[in-house]
């Protein structure tokens, strides 16, 4: 599904098995802002952003989740150009990024908010459960468990970033350098 400049209202819909450059199952961009409410991102794969990618846009999602979703960057979400979505409830599970970001990838001065999420048994070579570049997310009440990467922050992992984190966990995540964070 590609949203641009518009702003859509999604509840209970399932984006399963798709494949696209951007965004497998949803690419929103040019100041999109969809309302998506208990809808499930599952097998989706892309170059960015496997489950959903976000350019210059800010989605608001609830009781959403993003599981076995893969991408180059950005396995579950990616977010790129001040793209700010407002997530609650939301489950990244299972998601691969060959590079950075299994679980969510936040890029140039994008700012997620979450409130709790979770981020589990997601990987990537940096960043597995998710990884900021010149971003600043805030995250309340968030957890990152078990995920995993071959080099570098296997729960988060930043770069020029300087999240907020409130009453957050984090646990049992391996990487071979800065295993939590």
């Amino acid at each position: 599904m590609l949203d641009a400049s518009s702003s859509p209202t999604l509840t209970d819909c399932t984006f399963t098995e798709n494949s696209a450059t951007y965004g497998g199952g949803m690419y929103n961009e040019n100041s999109s802002s969809p309302t998506l409410t208990n809808c499930t991102f599952t097998n989706n794969s892309a170059n960015l952003g496997g489950g959903m990618y976000n350019d210059g846009s800010s989605p608001t999602l609830t009781n959403c989740t993003f599981t076995s979703n893969s991408a180059t960057y950005g396995g579950g979400m990616d977010n790129y150009i001040s793209s700010n979505p407002t997530l609650t409830n939301c489950t990244f599970t299972d998601n691969l990024a060959n590079y950075r970001g299994g679980g969510m990838r936040n890029n140039s001065s994008s700012s997620p908010t979450l409130t709790n999420c979770t981020f589990e048994s997601n990987a990537a070579s940096v960043g597995g459960g998710m990884f900021n570049d010149s971003s600043s997310p805030t995250l309340n009440d968030c957890t990152f468990t078990n995920n995993w990467v071959s080099q570098n922050g296997a729960g988060m992992f930043n770069d020029s970033s300087s999240p907020t984190l409130n009453d957050r966990t984090f646990t049992d995540n391996l990487a071979n350098d800065g295993g939590g964070r």
